[in-house]
């Protein structure tokens, strides 16, 4: 049986979404792997030029609410808040969870500099991201 897994974030459009689509790419089917956000938005596009560059398409994700989530009677084993500290009290906690972790991760949102700097983070946070679902994986395998 697969091990359910939720990435939440605020707007459910970089973290939470990389993270999502590491653990299904990653996690030799023993995970299944969701995102949702506490406002939804849109998928940010640096986030998808980024993941195209390591071999995922984002292009033609969506976000979604953690509370139609919750509404809709989804269960998770696992929920992994992806906000940075600064902002973690607006990351929503999902009830009936087995395992809540928390990933302190910068919202790329915030990033500021040239475009190409912008991207330069944006690909640091991707790669730290997928060394968290690695270690994830190792740990919950």
């Amino acid at each position: 049986m697969k091990t359910r897994v939720l990435f939440v974030c605020v707007h459910n459009s970089a973290r939470s979404q990389m993270s999502e689509a590491f653990l299904n790419a990653l996690g030799g089917g023993e995970f299944e792997a969701e995102s949702a956000g506490f406002e939804p938005t849109v998928i940010n596009p640096v986030v998808v030029q980024v993941m195209s560059e390591a071999g995922y398409d984002l292009s033609q994700n969506t976000t979604q609410s953690v509370f139609e989530l919750y509404k809709q009677g989804a269960l998770f084993g696992v929920v992994v808040t992806v906000c940075d500290s600064a902002r973690e009290k607006q990351c929503p906690i999902f009830p009936g969870v087995h395992t809540r972790l928390h990933w302190d991760l910068k919202n790329p949102e915030d990033y500021t500099g040239t475009e190409e700097e912008i991207l330069d983070q944006v690909r640091e946070l991707r790669d730290r991201i997928e060394g968290l679902v690695k270690g994830f994986i190792a740990e919950n395998a």
